[in-house]
């Protein structure tokens, strides 16, 4: 029993100070997820223009939760959880977009956000199940998700002293 209650309390501290949670789905690589912990579970926003992807995340499914600590960012936690699709406008849709919403950063409708993630979103809860996972032995390292996106160039060589000669000269 103390050990289950020490379990429920790590999953708690551990990820309401994270940020960003690793979610495995039951197919697909794990994904790194912004949330708020909110009422006992981890609330996420996702699934439309401009939110994270949140893909295998289906209502009534299990999910794998790594949290990772805020200042060296390992891993501090592995735990089940039950994922619950809020219905939109429901009371406790409300309650978990007011605290997501004040997390989300850069939003492109500011106050409306509400009302897109109503219409084009999908709000999820997390919530634990039994107890914690032992953690894993060695690093776990995977390749990338595939993506898009691509990253610039190494920087010239020259690029620092042009730099440097016209801060000197101002």
């Amino acid at each position: 029993m103390t050990s289950e209650l020490l379990g429920q309390a790590l999953v708690e501290e551990a990820t309401k100070k994270s940020g960003l949670i690793w979610v495995k789905g039951p197919a697909g690589p794990a994904r790194a997820l912004w949330h708020v912990w909110h009422e006992g579970a981890a609330c996420l926003v996702g699934d439309g223009p401009g939110e994270q992807p949140l893909p295998g995340l289906a209502d009534g499914a299990e999910a794998e939760v790594t949290v990772r600590s805020k200042d060296k960012g390992g891993r501090l936690v592995v735990w089940t959880a039950r994922v619950v699709e809020l219905a939109p406008d429901s009371e406790a849709w409300q309650a978990a977009v007011a605290d997501l919403k004040g997390k989300r950063l850069n939003a492109p409708d500011g106050e409306a956000i509400t009302q897109r993630w109503a219409r084009e979103c999908r709000v999820l809860r997390l919530e634990p199940e039994g107890t914690t996972h032992p953690l894993p032995e060695g690093s776990l390292a995977a390749a990338p998700v595939p993506t898009p996106a691509t990253t610039r160039r190494p920087v010239p060589a020259g690029l620092p002293r042009l730099l440097l000669k016209r801060r000197r000269r101002k």
